[in-house]
């Protein structure tokens, strides 16, 4: 089968490009090298987690500080130096403000955490005592004195020796919103408001709130994508001297959007620039928060767009686009994930790329775990992620011997649309995975004569890229790499990819 990935072909020079990247640097995007060194022939590792993913143990208040990598939702990450800031959302696990007051327990708004590595997260505590009076004043003023109870989706944006930190205040369910900004000279703070950048309410289309921002490496300009089920994404021109908008009341223009604005969800741009690639990347997030969310993308050759799909189709046409990276998915020994999204893009410099998001443990989906997954770039240019979360395996190459043995494969697909939902989420006590809203893992072995059951499959170990041919479909340009079996604790051998239609491929070898 031809996979259709770009109709006018814009991406005909990408390969070209990565490899000629790869070797100037010795950078892994593509599998690794042929220039490595020859491996040993390998088999699957046996390594601890390096955390659980069950923390009700230490979900009371008292023990706050333990949450690096617990009571995480809609995290945005920057790396600063050496080490790796991540803001989130305030969502709490239990939380217990009467708890918490009578122990003592600082909360706030904004959580902040940091790390060296991406695997072992300190929390940091809460970036903003209380939420901003004008954020306050505003959503009450427009939702009847309700809403305005948290701060949603924060964004880092550093500019000349100061950080900008980007934060939602809104009322939920209501495109009554409040995009504001605070600077500090430091990434921990304290932080000085700085005031509004784009406000919704009665009477307009958009929603205010997920902000993502970034600079046009070519002409300076800075852009912030924003938006959610009411009306779509927007993107809006900021002013860098000041990170407020370029002009005053401005909320932009359209990018994005679905057809039933409050049936078929969308929210949490996040926007990056691939410099090899020269394109910009927008990953967006589809469906109910606890259950089905699930991560797209699209590319631009300019931050402000179009944005295109995997068909070259505009975003905003109302289409239900691919490539679709992640979506609620369960290997065998865990119970499976749901809530897979609201993703940030981490560049971790030397052209490696991470995806971060929550995970909600399945099967109650009340749990929000941090998911830091590797990215890659196909051959034709889409970004791809890991099948698992980071761990710091180090790159390494293969040989086909080491891929010969059995193997877990889970394709990531577009969960049905079945669901009563309010305002794109689903309704309260609906928050379980319904049959055939998880992709499971199915086995397969990999023989020595390049069969597996009924289908084949073949290696190109110079770019290190798998081929599987079933009697239904040619699943081509696997990206193998070494990676963390979380289900199983054991160092592995990974690999991922897209299909013909734009859906994730995820593999691992188990034996």
């Amino acid at each position: 089968m031809k996979q259709q990935f770009y109709p006018k072909g814009p991406f005909m020079r990408i390969k070209r490009l990565i490899i000629n990247r790869l070797v100037g640097l010795g950078l892994l995007v593509v599998g690794a090298l042929a220039s490595c060194s020859a491996p040993t022939a390998f088999m699957p590792v046996p390594t601890p987690n390096p955390w659980p993913d069950d923390y009700s143990a230490v979900s009371s208040m008292d023990h706050y500080t333990q949450w690096g990598t617990y009571n995480v939702h809609d995290p945005a990450c920057k790396k600063i130096g050496d080490t790796y800031y991540m803001y989130s959302t305030d969502a709490i696990f239990a939380e217990n403000r009467k708890e918490a007051e009578e122990k003592g327990v600082p909360l706030g708004f904004i959580q902040v955490r940091k790390s060296k590595d991406l695997v072992h997260w300190d929390f940091a505590g809460w970036a903003f005592p209380e939420i901003p009076a004008p954020a306050v004043e505003w959503v009450h003023s427009q939702a009847d004195g309700k809403g305005a109870t948290n701060i949603w989706a924060p964004f880092i944006m550093p500019y000349q020796g100061i950080y900008r930190l980007y934060y939602c205040v809104s009322a939920f369910g209501k495109n009554t919103s409040y995009i504001g900004m605070a600077e500090s000279d430091s990434p921990e703070g304290p932080w000085t408001q700085k005031g509004c950048v784009v406000k919704t309410g009665k009477g307009d289309a958009m929603n205010a709130i997920d902000p993502s921002v970034i600079e046009d490496p070519k002409t300076g300009k800075w852009w912030m994508h924003y938006g959610s089920y009411f009306g779509g994404l927007f993107c809006v021109e900021l002013n860098p001297q000041t990170g407020l908008t370029m002009q005053p009341d401005d909320h932009g223009h359209l990018i994005a959007r679905r057809a039933n604005y409050r049936r078929d969800n969308l929210e949490a741009p996040d926007i990056m620039y691939h410099p090899v690639l020269d394109k910009y990347y927008l990953f967006t997030s589809y469906d109910p928060l606890m259950t089905t969310y699930n991560v797209r993308v699209a590319y631009s050759d300019t931050p402000e767009g179009a944005f295109l799909d995997f068909y070259g189709e505009d975003i905003k046409d109302t289409t239900n686009n691919v490539p679709i990276l992640t979506a609620p998915y369960r290997f065998e020994n865990h119970p499976g994930w749901a809530g897979t999204a609201h993703c940030g893009i981490i560049d971790a410099g030397g052209g490696r790329y991470f995806m971060a998001h929550q995970g909600r443990l399945s099967p109650q989906n009340q749990l929000m775990d941090l998911h830091v997954r590797e990215m890659f770039f196909t051959e034709n240019g889409w970004p791809v992620v890991s099948p698992e979360r980071y761990a710091g395996t180090e790159p390494r190459s293969f040989t086909k011997e080491d891929l010969i043995g059995e193997w877990e494969i889970i394709r990531i697909m577009e969960p049905p649309l079945e669901r009563s939902l309010e305002a794109g989420q689903i309704l309260w006590g609906e928050g379980d995975l319904r049959k055939g809203e998880q992709a499971l893992s199915t086995r397969i072995t990999f023989k020595a004569d390049g069969t597996a059951g009924d289908a084949g499959w073949d290696f190109n170990i110079k770019k290190q890229l798998l081929n599987i041919k079933t009697p239904q479909e040619d699943i081509n340009n696997l990206i193998i790499f070494a990676g963390h079996d979380w289900e199983n604790e054991t160092e592995t051998v990974l690999f991922t990819g897209l299909d013909a239609k734009g859906h994730s491929v995820w593999g691992k070898r188990i034996k």
